[in-house]
């Protein structure tokens, strides 16, 4: 029963960790893409 509460709570934790990545994968796909956007506005000036 212990062990199964702590693997409720682990999965718990990892899953918050998850969202925090994701969180951050999007942050850096968003950057990018403003990133690529700027490049090109350069190269057309």
């Amino acid at each position: 029963m212990t062990s199964l509460n702590f693997s409720l709570y682990s999965w718990d934790n990892g899953a918050f960790i998850m969202i925090g990545v994701f969180a951050l994968v999007i942050i850096g796909i968003i950057a990018a893409v403003f990133f690529m956007m700027n490049s090109k506005n350069k190269k057309n000036d």
